[in-house]
Formats: C-alpha cells, structure tokens, sequence
C-alpha cells in the first residue's frame, strides 16, 4: 500500500498545493494506520470502520491533541476520498467517524496595566516609535484586526468625528469604529511626521504600506519591552473588548465594533468579566447587595 499512499501525497502536492509540513504529518497518519490495519489483517483499501477506530483509539492513547486527532482523520478521510476517485475503493470506511471536539479556548487578554504599558511606551525609537503608538492605540483603542489596520488610508480617517472607517473588514464589510481620544493623539502626532498626502496610513522606512506581519512585529516587541511575552495583535483587540464591557458596554455595541457577524462570537468575551458583574450585579440590583445574618422571622 505504500505506493498508494505515495500517490496520494503527489497528487496533494501537485494538484491541491499542500505544504512540506502538511505532506509529512499526512504520511505520518497514513503509514501508522497502513502498519495498525496490517497487524489485524486489514489493508489501507480493505478497512473497516472498526479498524480506523482501533488505530484513532491507539493514537488517543498516546495523549495526542484533539487538533492532532483532528488531523490524523482528516487525512484518513482525504486518502478515501482520492481512492474512490481513482477506483481503488467503492465507499469509505472513514464516512462515518466522529471528529473529537477541540477545546473551546479563552481569547487571552491583557490588563489595563499592561496594554497601557504598551502603548505608552512601544518598541523603537523616532519616527518609528510615534508611529508604532499609533499602530497600539488603533488595535488596543479600536478592537480593529491586524489586516484591517495594515489596510487604511489616509482618507479613512474622519478625525473631525473622531471615527476612523474600515473599508475591507471581515466579509467585506464596511464599518465605522470610534478611535478614542488617545488613538486620535497618537494619530495626530503621526501624522504630522508622515504627511497629510493621500495613501497608506502606515508606512515602513520606504514609504510604503506596513505589513499586517510587521504589525505583529510591533506588537510582540512592544508587549516585550513592557514585560508582557508572547503579544499577539489579537490580545489587544481581545484586551479591547474584554475591558469595553468590564466597563459597561452592551454586547451589541462591542458586536458593532469589533465587525462581529454574529452576537455569539461577541458572547465570548463575557467570561472573562464574571467577576466585575458579580460585583455589579451586588451593588446595583435590588437583590444583590449581600445581607449581614441577622434574625428572621
């Protein structure tokens, strides 16, 4: 069977594109499920579900990720696929199988301490520096994407309403964020060292448009020299939504602004702030202030 599965990872290569990694962890998956099926007197092209099972159940035991489970069966379902359309096999005995679930992760966040850390005081110097505050204030101020910043133009600024638009949102979609008071000084005092003329927002020393990447750069950087490791562009917009409602706004306004499709996405940031509607919830609702023990009757 090895010749199939050879086949199979030429025409991924050829035809679909994959990637080195990708081909390598497919005959990884492969090659172990051929060597699992032999064992019980099975081939790759005259398996059963049950033989897939033992194998994924093998894997399991190893500890593998839900993602690295995922993975295995995605190539599994990939070969029999590519099988069928070669006339190697009739149906799929991976049809039926359950992918695992992956585990639901938190967005990660920043305090306010250390997002004002940041942007206070971003990494380089000069030029550079004014502009890199602006690049924080805007991810950090607005809640916007990385892609979405690397995308403005000069004439996306509405400063006299204090707004800044984002013409290639997710989808396509086209929105207006409130930038903040000191995303619009940032922005002044980057401005007055770019220029007013019409382009990109955000230049690199050539003078042209910043990468999306670059802005990473900046921001693992900056999170760096204020203490912080590992800073994504997404841990400030995720810092954005998670301290707008731990200071009252509604989920629909932070749907709006973050350029959500749907409320559930938004709903994630909720957990993070159980604690502050605890303490809300105590001072401001008829029932929630805690009582002393005292005697009832």
């Amino acid at each position: 069977m090895a010749a199939e599965i050879d086949r199979f990872l030429s025409f991924h290569r050829v035809e679909r594109g994959a990637s080195p990694h990708t081909l390598r962890a497919y005959g990884r998956d492969l090659f172990g499920l051929e060597q699992s099926l032999e064992a019980r007197g099975q081939s790759l092209l005259s398996a059963k579900a049950s033989g897939l099972r033992v194998y994924l159940a093998e894997r399991s035991a190893g500890a593998p990720s839900a993602a690295s489970q995922r993975r295995a069966m995605s190539a599994v379902r990939s070969f029999y696929r590519w099988a069928i359309q070669m006339g190697l096999c009739e149906s799929s005995p991976a049809e039926h199988l359950r992918l695992p679930k992956l585990p639901k992760r938190l967005p990660r966040h920043l305090s306010v301490e250390q997002a004002e850390a940041m942007v206070e005081d971003p990494s380089q110097g000069g030029w550079h520096q004014q502009r890199n505050k602006a690049i924080l204030e805007l991810l950090y101020g607005s809640g916007l994407r990385v892609a979405e910043l690397a995308a403005l133009d000069i004439r996306d600024l509405l400063l006299d309403r204090g707004l800044v638009r984002v013409r290639h949102g997710k989808g396509d979609k086209e929105r207006q964020v409130p930038m903040g008071g000191a995303a619009e000084r940032a922005l002044a005092s980057w401005l007055e060292m770019r220029g007013a003329e019409p382009g990109p927002l955000f230049l690199n020393r050539h003078g042209r448009r910043l990468s999306a990447r670059w802005m990473h750069k900046v921001a693992q950087q900056s999170g760096l020299k204020a203490g912080v490791a590992g800073v994504h562009p997404h841990a400030l917009r995720h810092s954005c939504a998670t301290h707008m409602l731990e200071g009252g706004a509604d989920l629909r306004s932070i749907q709006e602004q973050l350029g959500h499709a749907s409320l559930g996405t938004t709903q994630r940031y909720a957990h993070v702030s159980a604690e502050h509607l605890l303490a809300v919830h105590a001072l401001a609702h008829p029932h929630g202030e805690q009582q002393g023990d005292g005697e009832g009757g």
